[in-house]
């Protein structure tokens, strides 16, 4: 049961990660990104992980990707990305997989392989329990768990900067149609009437 288990959460978390890559809509990335989170629940509760999978589901399927939504709807969730592509990033993006690919290859071939004939290791009673990861969080990990919360503010932040620059822009151009609409009426406007034919046979 426990092998059905893992290879389900294991396909299910790969399938996500592709997902939040591949998707061209921000909202459809963010639900990718969601179902990757939940299969990392189930992958740490294979672990005897509880606490970690109760935060994976709770604090990171829950709050921060509320959190990813609110941007997403903020900023825009069209097909059209909001930041300008970088110069030569179709070339240089299979060459970083690829190489991506290669690294994590060694690693698996190299190390995690041998692993297979065995157990596994021997898991303690205070394995994953509130205790330990607060211990790991806020002694061992303290930097990392810091920079994350930073890096979230920063995210809405950011939101909030760019919505505020696209609204004027969009003003600006709502404008600028409607004036150059009326301009040509107003222009070539006669503000002498024409004279009608009977008019014009009296004088």
């Amino acid at each position: 049961m426990e092998a059905v288990v893992f290879f389900f959460a294991a396909i299910g978390a790969l399938g996500g990660a592709i997902g939040v890559i591949a998707m061209r809509n921000p909202f459809y990335s963010v639900l990718a990104l969601i179902v990757h989170l939940f299969s990392l629940a189930a992958l740490f509760l294979l672990l005897t992980s509880a606490f970690v999978a109760a935060a994976q589901v709770v604090v990171y399927a829950g709050a921060v990707m509320v959190l990813y939504v609110f941007v997403v709807a903020y900023v825009g969730g069209g097909g059209e990305s909001a930041w300008e592509p970088i110069p030569g990033q179709r070339f240089l993006a299979p060459l970083l997989a690829i190489a991506l690919f290669v690294e994590l290859s060694i690693a698996v071939l190299g190390s995690a392989l041998k692993a297979l004939e065995t157990h596994g290791p021997e898991v303690g009673n205070g394995f994953g329990n509130p205790a330990a990861i607060g211990r790991l969080l806020l002694e061992k990990f303290l930097l990392p768990f810091e920079a994350s919360s930073i890096l979230l503010l920063l995210a809405a932040v950011g939101a909030i900067v760019l919505a505020a620059r696209r609204e004027p822009a969009a003003d600006a151009g709502v404008g600028s149609s409607k004036h150059s609409s009326e301009a040509p009426a107003e222009r070539f406007e006669d503000p002498t009437p024409a004279s009608t034919p009977a008019q014009s046979g009296l004088a």
